[in-house]
């Protein structure tokens, strides 16, 4: 009898992880409203083509927090490739201000607000959610979750791991 309960229950969750949007899929279509600018942004049109990183990201997050700067560093060394980086404020759950948090990183970033519902159909279920998609939407890397505590080391594996991507996909 839990022998059946056990099976059942590693069903239900490799179910639930074959529904993630993961690499080789079409990255699901949105349409948002950016923080900063309150401009409607669509996806996949806002890729005109060129590669993007995808974060999904909230204010309370440290592993957010920690992986931002790495963020910046990758859009500056691919922006002559045409990669955007595309930020989704999600799971806020009312705890801090989405606006103040981007104005105190201090560059300039698409950043989506009110993101859940887009988190959802990614099947963000763990932040940053962090993926690469190609100029045609198709999902190329999805980052897997860790055990590692939040900070530089994490951040560094994540920020090496979206450069060796990128540098495949602008070669």
């Amino acid at each position: 009898m839990n022998i059946r309960f056990l099976f059942a229950g590693l069903l239900c969750l490799l179910a639930g992880s074959a529904l993630a949007v993961g690499p080789g899929q079409q990255a699901p279509s949105w349409v948002g409203i950016d923080l900063m600018t309150a401009e409607e942004v669509a996806f996949p049109d806002v890729l005109e083509g060129e590669p993007a990183v995808l974060i999904f990201w909230a204010t309370w997050c440290p592993y957010c927090k920690a992986f931002m700067p790495y963020a910046k560093d990758i859009e500056a060394d691919f922006a002559d490739q045409g990669v955007k980086i595309i930020t989704f404020n999600a799971k806020e759950r009312g705890r801090g201000d989405a606006r103040d948090y981007v104005s105190s990183l201090g560059y300039p970033m698409l950043a989506i607000q009110d993101a859940d519902d887009i988190a959802q159909a990614y099947d963000i279920r763990f932040i940053p959610g962090l993926l690469v998609v190609d100029g045609n939407g198709v999902v190329v890397y999805r980052r897997r979750s860790t055990n590692l505590p939040a900070g530089r080391t994490v951040s560094q594996q994540w920020a090496f791991e979206v450069r060796e991507v990128l540098e495949e996909l602008t070669q």
